[in-house]
Formats: C-alpha cells, sequence, structure tokens
C-alpha cells in the first residue's frame, strides 16, 4: 500500500473526513462508546481467568488490529499522512499498550470496584489535558461541576476499597495519565480523520510490537482456554479496543473533547453495575447516591459553554 497525502485517494470513502455531525447524535456515539468501556474490566478479569496479563494485553492488540486492518485493506485507505503518525503513535501507546497493560497488571491483585477509581478521575484528566495540548478553555461552572463529578466518584471509589494505596493503585494512576493523553490525541486527530482509521491505524502501527510479545507470552504464561476467558478477551479486543474506540472518537470530534471525557463520570458505576451482574460484586449503599450526584454533574457539564 503507498503513502498518499489526505487530499489525494482512489477511494471517496477512503478519505472522506468526518464531516458536522449533529451535537446530539455526537452525545449518543461518546455515551455507547462509555458502555463499551465500562465493560473493560469485568471482561479483563474473565479475561485473566485463562491468560497472564502480558498474554492477555498482547492478543488483544493483535485481533482488534486485525479486525482493523482488515477494514482498512477493504476500503484501500491510504496510509495515513506524515503529520498524524506522530499523534497517532500517541494513541498507540496510550490505548493501545499503557491504558490496557497497566490496567490488567492492577487487575491480578485488585477488585473491578477498585480499577474503577481510574475511570472515575479520567474525565477531569483528560480535559487538563485537552485544555494543555489543543487549547480548549471550557468554562467556570464546567469546571466546578467537573471537578465535583470527579470528587464524588474517587470517594465512592476509595472507601469500596478502604482507602489503601497498594502497587495496584500506582498502576492505576499512572494508566489514568497515558490514556488520558491519547484520548486528548485521538480527539484531535478525529477532526480531520474518520475516528474507526485513529483507532485503526494507532493499533495497526502497534503490530510489530504486539505480535512478538504475544507470540513469546503465550509460551511463558499459562493458558486455559474457558467460556469467560475467551468471551473476555473477545470483548476486550473487538469491543473495547476497537469498536468502543471508533465511537468515542467519533463523540469527542463532535461535541469536543471536555464535554465527552465528562460523560465518563458515569463509567464507574456502569462497571460496577456489571461487577455486579457478571463478578457477584456486592455493592453498597453509598452506590445509587453517588449516581445521582454524577449524573447532575454531567447534566451541568453537557449544558455549559466552554
Amino acid at each position: 500500500m503507498r503513502a498518499h497525502s489526505s487530499a489525494t485517494t482512489t477511494s471517496p470513502i477512503a478519505v472522506a473526513t468526518p464531516g458536522p455531525e449533529r451535537p446530539g447524535f455526537g452525545t449518543l456515539q461518546a455515551a455507547l462508546g462509555v458502555v463499551a468501556f465500562s465493560l473493560t474490566f469485568p471482561a479483563t478479569a474473565w479475561g485473566l481467568e485463562g491468560f497472564g496479563p502480558w498474554s492477555l494485553v498482547a492478543v488483544r492488540s493483535v485481533l482488534a488490529a486485525v479486525i482493523a486492518g482488515g477494514c482498512l485493506l477493504a476500503l484501500r485507505v491510504p496510509l495515513p499522512a506524515r503529520r498524524h503518525r506522530v499523534g497517532l503513535a500517541v494513541v498507540g501507546a496510550g490505548v493501545v499498550l499503557g491504558f490496557p497493560l497497566l490496567t490488567t497488571l492492577a487487575l491480578e491483585t485488585s477488585t473491578t470496584a477498585h480499577a474503577a477509581v481510574v475511570v472515575g478521575l479520567l474525565p477531569l484528566t483528560t480535559a487538563l489535558f485537552s485544555a494543555l495540548r489543543v487549547g480548549t478553555r471550557p468554562s467556570r461552572t464546567f469546571w466546578t461541576a467537573a471537578l465535583v463529578g470527579a470528587a464524588a466518584v474517587l470517594a465512592f471509589t476509595v472507601q469500596q476499597s478502604g482507602g489503601a494505596l497498594t502497587t495496584a493503585d500506582l498502576y492505576l494512576f499512572a494508566a489514568l495519565l497515558v490514556c488520558a493523553a491519547g484520548y486528548t490525541e485521538g480527539g484531535r486527530l478525529a477532526r480531520v480523520m474518520p475516528g474507526w482509521q485513529v483507532i485503526g491505524w494507532a493499533l495497526v502501527l502497534c503490530l510489530p510490537l504486539t505480535v512478538p510479545v504475544a507470540a513469546f507470552a503465550l509460551t511463558r504464561e499459562p493458558v486455559q482456554l474457558t467460556a469467560h476467558s475467551v468471551t473476555g478477551l473477545l470483548w476486550v479486543a473487538a469491543g473495547s479496543q476497537f469498536a468502543g474506540l471508533v465511537v468515542w472518537y467519533r463523540g469527542m470530534a463532535a461535541i469536543g473533547i471536555p464535554k465527552a471525557s465528562q460523560l465518563q463520570l458515569a463509567q464507574p458505576l456502569l462497571t460496577l453495575v456489571w461487577s455486579v451482574l457478571l463478578l457477584g460484586e456486592h455493592l453498597t449503599v453509598a452506590a445509587p447516591l453517588t449516581a445521582a450526584a454524577v449524573l447532575v454533574c454531567i447534566a451541568v457539564t453537557q449544558r455549559s459553554r466552554g
């Protein structure tokens, strides 16, 4: 496949840049991304029942890259322009490699409820990265609601974990930083190229690293194929790593990175619901109170003007 500039193509489908979308549709796409992401931790916990952490992360990335690469080849999408490749590398480092690996390592010793602290703080961190990288300037009302929402989710998840910091917490906080950087860069790129191509090229770009790591890890870590482990692997590969990021980046491009990121305030609560249904974990009475506070904060941030 030969590189072309973004203005030259052999297929109008391949280089169609995202046109203006209704804000409501952009919000819906971002929300679908949040739902997909909310299943990531429970699916990862299932995957860890049959795979080691390095095997799970590497294989999920390879499988997602196969799906993305097949779509890119089928539509004869030209290679991304040189000016976009550094940004794609940031997306790959943050959301394809960094966040999955760090959170998977954390989930070896942490519950999904405890790990939800990452996504509780992720919206605020993403908005901060966006302000630094893209130059967005949300309103004071936006920041107040974002801080209150993040504080509510953080207090809830820390209370669930007993408030003790562990090695898993260090993994989670590091994951928070790299994922926010990847989200911000991906949202910026999704303004000039289709969102599915952003994550697609990022996944393909990581193949020279993920393929040998997957091959090596599978020979070093035990593998036990069960219904849970296979389902978890397939979801984190096709759902979280590809489909979820496609609609997420499209949503961010349509409604803006800060507002889209605030929808993730609902993600920890959704994750806790899935944890109860899929993993048998138990919620405390604080859950509905936190959910109500989060929904109010989301409503305020979505209505505020930057």
